[in-house]
């Protein structure tokens, strides 16, 4: 499958995350998603973005945190 490459809106579509979620995973100090910045954007790989996944579900409730942060954005939207 070709890898792609997500602006914060895309990569909430693939995710179902929220785009204020996303960004915050971002630019967190511990752990934060691989990205890099083409101008202004920011820019997700897919394969790393799936590979940040994948750490957090393989950690122990590192998974649970990420399901709870976007339910937390979820009902902080409506």
């Amino acid at each position: 499958m070709e890898d792609r490459y997500f602006d914060l809106k895309k990569l909430s579509d693939y995710s179902s995350m929220s785009v204020r979620t996303l960004r915050e995973y971002v630019t967190r100090s511990d752990n934060p998603i691989p990205s890099f910045r083409l101008g202004k954007k920011i820019i997700i790989k897919r394969s790393e973005f799936d590979g940040w996944i994948e750490a957090y579900r393989n950690s122990t409730g590192g998974f649970d945190k990420i399901v709870e942060d976007v339910m937390r954005d979820l009902r902080f939207n409506r």
